[in-house]
């Protein structure tokens, strides 16, 4: 089976370009001080690393942690999808358990939002995590913890379900950082989405603090002169 590991890392040589990979380095800021700090790129695309997870879905665990622990992104990304399809398919509380010991490898904002509903979310949604675990998530100081907490409502929303997400958004914000402010934008815009009602009450109570990234993610697809309004303060 450690054939297959190497087999996988000789599949990403196969797919990487210098050229992306610098890109992908400036686009997830991987400079000193930036959020993506140290983060290193081969350069394969996404369809590219789908394919590699298909072919390797049933990639025993300990062999998803290597590449998890990995410091090529690349890598960290085609673990989490072969760890959600795995649990897609078998609904095991071991793996939800597995994605949140090492969600510190789960940082990079595409890392969060390809994994943290499909994984965490619908595990709350199964019963198999209590939704209080959000919660302490969107309290923690760290920022992937928090982007994990307000993503992972998404597959609520997708349920029709969207009291969470709105609590949720509530506790963050006041967040500094933008991609807090981006993520709690589009899961409010997504909530509007199914019952726009919801979303305007909530904007009602809090539009006037919501920073602007935000807000400008949220009411994005409503009409020019309604998006005008919210962002003068006119509602």
């Amino acid at each position: 089976m450690f054939n297959e590991l190497k087999e996988i890392r000789k599949e990403f040589k196969q797919h990487s370009n210098k050229s992306r990979a610098e890109i992908g380095q400036k686009f997830f800021k991987t400079k000193k001080g930036e959020y993506g700090e140290g983060d290193v790129f081969l350069g394969s695309t996404v369809p590219e690393q789908r394919k590699i997870a298909e072919t390797h879905k049933d990639l025993p665990i300990k062999y998803i942690e290597a590449l998890i622990r990995s410091k090529i992104h690349e890598e960290r990304l085609v673990a989490l999808f072969i760890l959600i399809k795995q649990f897609q398919k078998n609904k095991d509380k071991k793996l939800v358990n597995f994605y949140l010991s090492h969600r510190n490898r789960v940082n990079n904002w595409d890392l969060v939002d390809s994994s943290a509903d499909k994984i965490l979310g619908q595990a709350i949604l199964d019963g198999l995590k209590d939704k209080w675990l959000l919660y302490s998530l969107a309290k923690s100081k760290k920022l992937w913890d928090k982007r994990i907490a307000i993503i992972a409502t998404f597959q609520f929303i997708k349920n029709n379900k969207f009291e969470d997400t709105l609590k949720i958004s509530e506790i963050l914000i006041k967040d500094e950082h933008d991609l807090i402010h981006k993520a709690v934008g589009w899961m409010l815009r997504e909530v509007g989405k199914k019952n726009q009602d919801v979303l305007k009450d909530f904007l009602k109570k809090h539009y006037k603090q919501m920073p602007r990234t935000m807000l400008r993610y949220a009411i994005e697809k409503f009409g020019e002169e309604k998006r005008k309004k919210y962002l003068t303060g006119a509602i």
